[in-house]
């Protein structure tokens, strides 16, 4: 929402002294909208008018009483409570910060830059309730959070827009509290019209959805379902049908309110049409009264001229009013239409009912788009148990949305500005003395910025009702509007990059999600969020899209399959792949013409050197280049059909893009070269930071030649030649085999590589190295060492390049069990099968981060929020892993004990990850501040991540890292002391709760029932499926449990509690308990066996 409901503003707004405002103005006018004032603010430095600018606004405009003077409610650089930091300004009321206010000058252009440090000081100042941001300019105005504001722009402030910022800021308004209680009002008023709106939009969709039924389930335009021979799924497949129709008029009416009331279209526009039919009906001409809406839907379509007795109507069109055979061959009531679009009619589009508010609608709308598939299908329909908690979705307030969008795109935005050396300041210097190469190049800066900002790509794979697309929108929307401004500032003028809303919809926004209804809605809501006079609406058919954004194949999610490549092909393009025989030699042991004639030998070191000095590649030296490249193969995910070393030159067969081999080739010779240099002692080449001291040697040293051979491969003869060669190649040169570790590290890149090709089994003569070699059996010619090679078919196998630069979303969070009974078996396989994180029973939102990285740039940047389980969880050990090896974790901030999701009962993380670049970094972490909306941080380095067992990251929440630490290193594992295992799986956990009794058999504890070193069966009671029981039994007699459980359950273990601030765990000695939702140590080692019995009795 905005700062305040525009309907509660209003009233306050009426309320004003009119009188009071008018005078005010005069004064406010008088010096800051003076223009020669304005240029000399805009050449003053920050300290230089800090104080004149609280001076001329807060006290001569605002009454307020600047210190040192008596009385003082105003005062300049207010010290932090805590800390030596001060704020440039503060309110005060009774002696205390009631607003703190941080000033720039006008060379700070983006305000969003100085809101952290501001609320930074708000947090404090424990009384503190507003903040102020200004560069002179502009100035913002916060209540208590920094997610809403609103934004004066004071060189060309009317007297419209001063009263509300005399409503704001004026003394008494503020020491009042007056803008406190408008947001406090504007939350209530807001939640109010949001619950009445909703029920009336809800009645209508269902009274319309029966009267569709009731009209047309024999409707002509349904003959294909009537010639099927199961009636009764037709007849679903119909009521399916006319409920999805139902759901787009309703889109349809949605879009006519708003814009009736937004100048889009004539006012009143469905009160006339209404008014029109009935002058019809007195007139003795009845016609439907949806007829009228279908003429008017059509208007909207194409357009319609304005005469003197109607007015014009824009085609909008978008794709919402054109014409639909079936939705225009439907019967609907005239009393029902007439009765329920009058309601919505009534209510003010501009000043009740804005686009946040309907955003909420949409996604309650979820709700009821399931109580009727259920009706539809015949079953039951709970409440608690809807489509939409099954699938996990739910609503993402704005300020994780805001977050999420300002820490993806936000920072691809901070670094490319920084890679074009954009500086504000530079905009905002007097033209005067200024070159006009320098104005170009500043001119050009920015012309290169707004390029790259028309071409990034943001995606949701899971977009439910646009949340988060529509908060990416905006912030794009924002930074063209910052370049206009820079542009402004450099040239002068107004100009602005015409029709951004809809460019940016069309090229830099998409989202995917399964449920239909979810997808025509995420359309409606940045239709209306973008939608201007007399201009058309974007046709989001290309970018937001239903479909199954984690199953591709047909075969098993049928027309919900989602071929990512193929549906969003501006953003994955096929490579072009070509085979390339690549040979590299070493320094000096070849001569080139350019040597020839530039005479490099004869001239080098004044001519002491004459001679070629070439450099011979020892075993050892090959081995370790040799790894070396097998190391980069591995990282670069390389299709290399051939290698071999031969003393002084390397030869490649590689198959790739064109534009790609020099870039491999630079990184295969400079990174081998690194290696070797090391190993020699000798100092690494320019492009390489520099050793440390100790590790340095005495001179540089050049490994390679500076060019290397490359010739295309053109057809499969010449192919499968240049593979011979290659691989014969030192016996070419009588040099001996090479043998190379066929290690495990290795095997991973064959793995990878499916249908990779045995080469050595189909080359005659291939002799098993292992088997002549006693004590080398994982040594194998590198000629037929498969580890290096890919089979044909894999190397030319169809690949795409591209990706989005920014993954965002909250992926749907359903637990494994969930998951298993709501999937198909082949869905639930598919995954299984498709996912490297599919390790055990994982959660949904798991496989959502693996997708999320596969469709991303390389340079890109992912954010989600999420369950924090997969952090400690040990269903997301393969994620962690994937995590740690292919990603940087940019950030972790922790929601944990946040209400983000009020009928969720999850605890939220945001994860913030960019495809692995770098070795070392920092990941910050930080908790959330309730009242401001904002992170309190803190960090790790990325060293940390594997220092605990299966990848643990769960202490990346806490402050306890240094005190972990000492425990490992100071305490066994408890791996080493026995076996560790959950007690039941959630399916089991399920099954078991049928059978809970109370007279005899295990007895059944959860974590609920377990304290420190006790557990506290038959003094707590335990909860399960709602019921409380005291004295749980699970009978020992039952099929349901497993032999594997009946051995685990009956057996000495310690049971330990899943979810808990401290050790809550006891020791079983006799086998006598059962569990759910715990974890457990047995079948200890002889060697602790002792002990944990020493400990248990101990305990007891």
């Amino acid at each position: 929402m905005a700062l305040f409901q525009t309907s509660v503003l209003n009233n306050y707004l009426k309320r004003q002294n009119a009188e009071a405002i008018t005078k005010a103005y005069k004064k406010f006018a008088k010096y800051f909208l003076d223009t020669t004032i304005q240029q000399n603010i805009r050449e003053s430095k920050e300290e230089q008018f800090q104080e004149g600018f609280l001076r001329e606004l807060f006290v001569t405009v605002l009454g307020y009483t600047l210190n040192p003077h008596a009385n003082f409610d105003l005062t300049t650089e207010l010290k932090n409570e805590k800390g030596a930091k001060k704020a440039d300004g503060a309110i005060l009321k009774n002696g205390n910060a009631l607003g703190v206010i941080e000033l720039k000058s006008t060379k700070t252009k983006d305000l969003e830059s100085i809101r952290q440090q501001a609320f930074d000081y708000k947090a404090n100042h424990t009384d503190c309730v507003y903040v102020v941001t200004s560069n002179f300019e502009k100035l913002r105005f916060y209540v208590n959070n920094a997610v809403e504001f609103e934004e004066f722009d004071l060189f060309t402030l009317t007297q419209e827009r001063f009263a509300l910022l005399y409503l704001c800021l004026e003394k008494e308004n503020l020491l009042q509290n007056i803008p406190l209680k408008i947001k406090e009002e504007s939350i209530q008023v807001e939640e109010q019209i949001t619950k009445k709106f909703y029920g009336d939009y809800s009645l209508f969709k269902r009274e319309l959805y029966r009267d569709l039924v009731k009209l047309n389930i024999k409707n002509e335009v349904f003959r294909v379902e009537f010639n099927k021979e199961d009636t009764e799924r037709a007849n679903k497949n119909i009521k399916q049908n006319l409920f999805k129709k139902s759901q787009k008029l309703i889109d349809r009416f949605l879009f006519i309110f708003f814009a009736e009331d937004r100048n889009l279209l004539p006012p009143n526009s469905t009160v006339k049409i209404l008014e029109q039919w009935n002058k019809l009906k007195e007139l003795d001409e009845e016609v439907p009264l949806y007829d009228r809406y279908k003429k008017y839907f059509n208007y909207l379509d194409t357009g319609r001229k304005g005469t003197d007795k109607t007015a014009e109507i824009f085609a909008y069109n978008g794709g919402l009013f054109k014409p639909d055979a079936v939705l225009d061959s439907l019967l609907i009531s005239d009393e029902l239409l007439y009765k329920h679009t009058n309601i919505l009619s009534i209510y003010d589009f501009q000043s009740q009912v804005d686009v946040n508010i309907l955003g909420h609608i949409f996604e309650n709308s979820l709700n009821e788009i399931e109580s009727v598939n259920a009706e539809i299908e015949g079953v039951e329909f709970d409440a608690q148990k809807t489509k939409r908690k099954k699938d996990g979705v739910f609503y993402t307030p704005k300020y994780i949305t805001k977050y999420i969008v300002e820490n993806t795109v936000g920072k691809l935005c901070t670094e490319k500005k920084a890679e074009l050396e954009i500086n504000e300041e530079e905009y905002t210097k007097s033209r005067k003395g200024r070159t006009t190469a320098k104005l170009k190049e500043l001119k050009d800066q920015l012309d290169d910025y707004r390029n790259w900002l028309l071409q990034i790509t943001i995606c949701d794979p899971a977009c439910g009702s646009g949340a988060f697309l529509n908060q990416a929108l905006d912030f794009l929307i924002k930074e063209h509007q910052y370049i206009d401004e820079l542009q402004t500032s450099l040239l002068g003028g107004g100009l602005v990059f015409p029709d951004i809303e809809n460019t940016v919809l069309e090229n830099n926004i998409f989202g995917v999600d399964l449920n239909e209804e979810s997808v025509e809605i995420a359309k409606l809501s940045l239709w209306l969020r973008t939608a201007q006079p007399r201009r058309k609406l974007n046709d989001l058919n290309n970018n937001i899209k239903c479909g199954n954004s984690l199953i591709d194949s047909k075969a098993v999610a049928g027309d919900k399959a989602f071929k990512w490549q193929k549906e969003f092909p501006t953003v994955f393009v096929e490579k072009e792949k070509k085979a390339f025989h690549i040979t590299t030699a070493t320094h000096d042991s070849r001569t080139s013409q350019r040597m020839v004639d530039y005479k490099v030998r004869e001239l080098r070191d004044n001519g002491l050197n004459p001679k070629a000095q070439p450099i011979w590649l020892e075993p050892e030296d090959e081995i370790l280049i040799t790894n070396t490249i097998y190391e980069i193969i591995k990282e670069d995910e390389l299709h290399v059909m051939a290698y071999n070393i031969c003393g002084d030159h390397i030869h490649l067969l590689l198959v790739c893009e064109e534009e790609e081999v020099s870039k491999v080739m630079q990184k295969i010779k400079a990174k081998t070269a690194r290696t070797i240099n090391i190993n020699k002692g000798i100092t690494l080449t320019r492009e390489h930071a520099p050793l440390s001291t100790d590790s340095r040697g005495e001179k540089q040293n050049s490994l390679w030649t500076q060019k290397f051979g490359c010739k295309e491969i053109t057809d499969e003869k010449q192919l499968w030649n240049t593979v011979e060669y290659i691989r014969t190649n030192r016996e070419k040169h009588e040099l001996p085999p090479l043998h190379i570790s066929n290690n495990k590290g290795a095997s991973d890149y064959s793995n990878n590589n499916k249908g990779a090709s045995d080469y050595s089994s189909n080359n005659k003569g291939a002799s098993d190295y292992s088997s002549n070699n006693k004590g080398a059996c994982s040594l194998v010619p590198i000629e037929k060492n498969e580890l290096f090679y890919c089979s044909y078919e894999h190397a030319f196998r169809t690949e795409y390049k591209g990706g989005f630069d920014v993954v965002i979303g909250n992926p749907p969070y359903v637990n494994a069990n969930e998951l298993k009974k709501n999937l198909t078996e082949a869905q639930y396989n598919f995954l299984k099968s498709n996912y490297i994180t599919a390790k055990g029973t994982v959660d949904l939102y798991i496989y959502f981060f693996e997708k999320g990285l596969d469709i991303l740039k390389k340079r890109g940047v992912l954010s989600y929020i999420t369950p924090n389980r997969f952090l400690s969880a040990s269903y997301g050990k393969a994620l962690r892993e994937m995590l740690i090896t292919h990603s940087d974790m940019i950030s972790l901030i922790d929601y944990s004990d946040k209400a983000v999701f009020p009928d969720a009962s999850t605890y939220p993380v945001i994860s913030i990850l960019q495809p692995k670049r770098l070795e070392k970094y920092t990941i910050l972490t930080g908790k959330f501040d309730d009242i401001t909306k904002q992170v309190i941080n803190s960090s790790f380095p990325s060293d940390k991540l594997n220092i605990l067992d299966d990848s643990i990251l769960g202490f990346l929440l806490n402050d306890k890292l240094e005190i972990t630490e000492k425990i490992i290193n100071q305490a066994e594992s408890l791996k080493n002391i026995g076996k560790i295992n959950a007690t039941s799986t959630a399916k089991e956990a399920d099954d078991y709760s049928i059978l809970i009794n109370e007279h005899e058999g295990y007895k059944l504890i959860n974590t609920g029932t377990i304290d420190p070193y006790c557990n506290m069966w038959g003094l707590d009671e335990m909860t399960d499926s709602g019921k409380k029981i005291l004295r749980p039994f699970l009978p020992k007699d039952s099929k349901v449990i497993s032999e594997n459980r009946h051995s685990l359950y009956s057996s000495p273990k310690i049971i330990i509690s899943k979810i808990g601030l401290q050790c809550e765990a006891f020791y079983d000695s006799m086998g006598e308990y059962a569990s759910i939702n715990t974890n457990c140590l047995h079948s200890f080692n002889q060697e602790f066996s002792g002990q944990v019995k020493k400990l248990g009795n101990n305990i007891i």
